[in-house]
């Protein structure tokens, strides 16, 4: 039989008001209802975030649940009402409250569950052990598995019981597992559930795109993930160039912001093959793919010495992708895919910094004014003189722009 470690633990979450509502109108009180996951995980090793999402687990069914809620006059939503996921909001927050299930079949994509109030079966259809714990409304600490608070405080990623069958239930395990390991686990690799993702690493094809893309992404955002990154190329998850690797190490060497940044990453594998083969393999959003690629446009730019076009580009208020692209990270991506210096990303991130691009002085209409017909002409003479503009370091005046459209051809 599993042994059962209680500990109490106190954590600001706990306290805030619309927490202890939901613990109120679900019976917390009596431990029915319990903290659930991550919230908890990180918790306990003080990995909390500006924000974090608090999950429940309980013992009631989602009727009950709703029927709770409509009585307290909290809003609910049946946003996974067929796997026991009911979620409630109070005030602004927003709650997945969750009936104790078990599952009865699974194919590795779906599974067909039974609630009941068995809090071990629970624990025992979860992922890793270090999601596996619970918190009740005083901040008692239950660990059903007695293993998930050990290996918090020892940083292990371990799957749950027998690391095959967990895979057989969920093939995204595999990715989560290299995540978890990299986010939570110091990046060791415990070596039953490396055997494990190898062993399954060929049965992929079933998890859907959209889902491994959202996981790998979230890796890409890690601070480290060279250990990671690196298992799964040789694990035959992750095919690509491997190049990418040595890559990777230099941008976590010499990033120069305390964080890693998905966009980044994702930046430098655009360098070692096509945009659009991942974003079919990822179902990464056209959004996405822009951005990246614009990154690493700027910084093939930077490469070539043109730190003014860079810096006139981001400036342009009206590309979008000037709202969230930064300098640093243009220079970051640099430096990495080109091996420069830290130092030399320094002095290049000082140089564009102190770049002031002003707004291009001539608009469409002043070639109007001086007889140019609309048309592409028009647009190929104005891009000339935006052109010639940036060379000069934005130093030509309106004035001597438009005494230069005599010499266009």
């Amino acid at each position: 039989m599993s042994k059962t470690k209680q500990q109490k633990i106190d954590t600001p979450w706990l306290h805030d008001e619309a927490v202890q509502k939901i613990f109120a109108i679900l019976d917390g009180k009596n431990y029915r209802t319990k903290a659930v996951g991550g919230i908890v995980r990180d918790s306990i090793m003080g990995r909390l975030g500006n924000k974090n999402d608090v999950d429940f687990a309980t013992e009631l069914e989602p009727d009950e649940v709703i029927e709770r809620a409509e009585k307290a006059g909290v809003k609910h939503y049946p946003t996974g009402i067929e796997h026991g996921t009911v979620t409630l909001a109070v005030h602004d927050n927003m709650f997945e409250i969750t009936s104790l299930r078990q599952d009865v079949d699974t194919d590795g994509r779906h599974a067909i569950v039974r609630f009941g109030k068995d809090w071990l079966a629970d624990a025992k259809r979860r992922d890793f052990t270090i999601n596996a714990l619970y918190i009740g409304y005083d901040g008692s600490l239950f660990d059903p598995l007695g293993e998930g608070l050990d290996d918090c405080k020892n940083n292990l990623v371990r799957f749950i019981g027998n690391a095959d069958a967990r895979i057989k239930e969920d093939k995204l395990r595999i990715y989560r597992f290299f995540r978890f390991s990299a986010s939570h686990g110091n990046n060791k690799l415990d070596k039953h559930g490396l055997m494990a993702c190898e062993k399954f690493a060929n049965d992929l094809s079933e998890v859907s795109h959209e889902r491994i893309g959202a996981e790998m992404m979230k890796i890409l955002a890690l601070k480290s993930i060279i250990v990671s990154f690196s298992a799964m190329m040789s694990a035959g998850i992750f095919y690509y160039n491997e190049n990418i690797i040595a890559d990777f190490e230099r941008y976590e060497a010499i990033a120069t912001n305390a964080n890693a940044n998905a966009n980044e990453r994702l930046a430098i594998i655009f360098a070692h093959m096509q945009a659009k083969q991942l974003q079919k393999d990822w179902r990464l959003s056209n959004a996405q793919v822009k951005k990246s690629r614009t990154i690493l446009k700027l910084a093939n730019l930077m490469k070539e010495k043109k730190i003014y076009e860079v810096a006139y580009a981001l400036s342009k208020e009206k590309q979008n992708f000037a709202q969230s692209i930064t300098n640093v990270a243009i220079v970051n991506v640099a430096g990495a895919v080109f091996n420069w210096r830290h130092e030399k990303c320094e002095k290049l991130l000082k140089n564009l910094q102190a770049i002031h691009a002003p707004s291009f002085p001539i608009a469409g209409k002043d070639l109007l004014a001086l007889g140019f017909a609309p048309g592409f002409t028009l647009g190929d003479n104005l891009a000339k003189l935006e052109k010639s503009w940036i060379k000069s370091k934005f130093k030509l005046t309106k004035a001597q722009l438009l005494a230069k459209v005599k010499t266009l051809t």
